[in-house]
């Protein structure tokens, strides 16, 4: 099979995404590197804003940058129509069983089996875009952890007062990713509206 080089740089660009999502969890030295290499690329932010803004920052260009992804790669049309349609097949079941209507029961089944095989279709369409944004976050999570190892950061937070951003928020959740993740849900949905990505029901 011949490939355009449009798809070379596709099927490159989600090799990459898939090797920075799941490859980083098996090398320790290989998260440190990305970090050390990311740092020649953004280091110099810490060095004319606070770190909180850098995060910000950085936030809000993953959230821009993945509501584009999302916009150009996901089909949000087929989506939409799908759980509209899922929603409705459920709704119609749950009436034809309380009129015991085994006929129209049994057509429902059917169309729900011929949804049901929709499902790894959208599957798909979630996941190629999960890569690309990979691409972009992995390197930028990698390093702030090498940048808070080698630079202790502090913040006000309301209730627990001053903390140092590498301090767990609870279980595994560090105070950096509970601030970084509070700012990109703000960005994404401003993003999101000003790119009219429509939210899934």
């Amino acid at each position: 099979m011949n490939h355009t080089p449009i798809e070379y740089l596709d099927l490159a660009a989600q090799a990459l995404g898939f090797i920075l999502l799941f490859g980083l969890g098996l090398s320790e030295s290989l998260r440190y590197e990305l970090g050390v290499a990311t740092n020649y690329v953004i280091g110099w932010l810490p060095e004319i804003l606070p770190f909180h803004m850098v995060l910000i920052i950085l936030a809000a260009v993953c959230s821009l940058y993945t509501s584009i992804i999302q916009k150009n790669l996901v089909d949000w049309d087929f989506m939409h129509m799908q759980q509209v349609r899922m929603k409705q097949i459920q709704k119609d079941m749950r009436e034809a069983q309380l009129s015991n209507d085994k006929a129209k029961l049994e057509n429902l089944q059917a169309e729900q089996m011929k949804s049901i095989s929709e499902q790894g279709k959208m599957m798909k369409m979630q996941f190629r875009p999960m890569l690309y944004i990979g691409i972009i976050s992995m390197p930028i999570f990698m390093w702030i952890y090498f940048y808070l190892g080698e630079h202790p950061q502090f913040i006000i937070f309301p209730f627990w007062g001053t903390v140092n951003m590498s301090d767990a928020v609870v279980g595994p959740i560090l105070f950096w990713f509970y601030w970084y993740f509070l700012c990109g849900i703000f960005i994404s949905q401003l993003t999101r509206k000003i790119l009219y990505i429509e939210p899934m029901i």
